[in-house]
């Protein structure tokens, strides 16, 4: 089976084309504001501008065409919805024009699904952060449970909000990842974990009321070193709880070399697992999407036209899991 999928939640746009043995195609563009964050408008037209790009790309790199594919998948949500829109008529176009059944799926569901496919991981438990979401996750009856999450903002916007107040460019994590490897001193700043769930918008208020007072690079290594601790912390309560012995860690932050190392070395203590996908497939991207929908079609999955409207607040444990 080959299935194209297309993500489209937030500052990306990404087109991807998986097969049963292997992955096909991985063409993706970014939306990059010239100042503050995303602005959703701004990030749809981005989208439906290169849509068209994108999708002869993918063609040319898998070396076939559309009318040859097996499904087509996009994310339905959760994302912004002005992005969410632009990948639904993405898939509608081309399933109605070239008669290709369409399924649409959860963009945080993916996640996982690609992590598990690129990696050694089976039944893990899964630490999910990015820009929108931060959670924790642990497949029960039939569901994925969240068994932890953040009650506020997600940490992938923690990092972003903090970065472009200290002055850097949108994404700000990539900025503040190179400004804390010139230190490995730290301030104390609050911790942010109650239990598995987490809360980082005190956290970032409390980080930048310091700023002008205390070198960016102390700040930024002091920012990591507690919002790290906390989320592994409550990766390794979870894993406690569940009797894992395999952690996945996934998500855009999930490409910083620090909370890699802390969920490395708290697996290695525990005697599990520690699983990371390749950095293009952390970041959002179409292989995920095409990934999760290759599974959920073969199991007999499908969305109808009429039932492929957004779904910004879609999550992941509203999903029965029959793949």
């Amino acid at each position: 089976m080959k299935v194209l999928g297309i993500e489209s939640t937030a500052h990306t746009l990404g087109l991807g084309i998986v097969s049963d043995e292997e992955i096909l195609a991985n063409q993706k563009d970014m939306f990059e504001p010239e100042e503050g964050g995303i602005h959703p408008r701004k990030a749809a037209e981005h989208h439906y501008q290169h849509a068209m790009e994108l999708l002869h790309n993918v063609e040319q790199e898998a070396d076939m065409e559309i009318n040859e594919l097996d499904g087509i998948a996009f994310a339905q949500g959760p994302g912004i919805p002005q992005c969410l829109d632009i990948g639904a008529v993405i898939a509608r176009t081309l399933s109605d024009k070239h008669g290709i059944p369409m399924v649409g799926i959860n963009h945080c569901l993916a996640h996982i699904s690609i992590g598990i496919r690129t990696t050694d991981a089976e039944d893990p438990t899964t630490l999910y952060l990015s820009g929108g979401n931060s959670q924790i996750l642990d497949l029960r009856s039939g569901r994925y449970r969240i068994v932890g999450e953040t009650l506020d903002i997600a940490l992938g916007n923690a990092l972003d909000k903090l970065g472009r107040k200290m002055g850097y460019p949108h994404p700000g994590g990539p900025e503040l990842e190179q400004l804390a490897e010139e230190t490995e001193e730290i301030v104390e700043l609050s911790y942010p974990i109650k239990g598995m769930d987490l809360s980082f918008s005190g956290l970032v208020t409390e980080t930048q009321r310091k700023i002008g007072d205390v070198d960016d690079e102390l700040l930024a290594n002091s920012f990591q070193e507690h919002a790290y601790a906390a989320v592994v912390e409550a990766l390794e309560r979870a894993m406690a709880q569940e009797g894992s012995e395999e952690a996945l860690l996934t998500g855009g932050v999930a490409m910083n070399s620090r909370l890699r190392e802390m969920v490395e070395k708290m697996c290695e203590q525990r005697g599990a697992e520690a699983y990371v996908p390749p950095p293009e497939y952390c970041m959002d991207n179409g292989v995920m999407i095409a990934e999760q929908g290759r599974l959920e079609m073969k199991a007999g999955r499908e969305t109808k036209l009429e039932d492929s409207e957004k779904r910004p607040n879609w999550r992941p444990d509203e999903v029965d899991v029959e793949w």
